[in-house]
């Protein structure tokens, strides 16, 4: 008499094959959810820095417009020196500036997948650095209203991950292998 190898586990023992077959399935289903959290964690960052940066160049409408932060850079710019009010108010265009340039880059380089460890270290210093702005010039509860220590702490937690199925990072891996 012929068995498979799957025939025999199953007439030695039913719980142990039937307990590895769930670990198999339970394992891979974590594995595609971890997956699709950190896929989540990437375009939601990625897209609030690209959002932001929108809004101070007026493209989700006019300064004073609902839901409208800034809607120009002037005002982005006053934003900036409050923020920014324990340095030199020379800086504040710099600093605006560098904000800018930086959620534009790190913002298209989250929702890419490229180079994610750097841009998700660096997304995370830059909001840590905000909230510490926005506790200094505005107060200790508007960086928690606008779960900007939330975000920072995400943004360090994709960079515990290696790059997967969904991130540029991985597709570029697979081409040079």
């Amino acid at each position: 008499m012929n068995f498979s190898d799957e025939t025999i586990l199953h007439k030695l023992s039913n719980i142990p094959y039937v307990e590895a077959r769930m670990n198999s399935k339970t394992a891979q289903l974590t594995e595609n959810g971890t997956e699709i959290v950190r896929l989540f964690a990437r375009f939601a960052l990625g897209a609030s820095f690209l959002s932001a940066v929108a809004d101070r160049f007026g493209l989700w409408g006019p300064h004073g417009a609902k839901n409208v932060s800034w809607g120009d850079f002037a005002h982005f710019m006053e934003y900036t020196g409050a923020v920014t009010s324990f340095f030199p108010s020379s800086l504040t265009v710099s600093f605006a500036w560098a904000a800018t340039v930086a959620e534009t880059l790190f913002g298209i380089l989250l929702i890419a997948g490229f180079k994610i460890r750097m841009a998700s270290v660096l997304s995370g210093l830059l909001l840590l650095s905000f909230a510490m702005g926005m506790v200094t010039g505005l107060g200790i509860k508007t960086p928690f209203d606008y779960s900007v220590f939330s975000a920072a702490a995400a943004a360090f937690l994709l960079a515990f991950w290696e790059p997967d199925r969904f991130t540029l990072d991985k597709l570029l891996n697979r081409l040079r292998n």
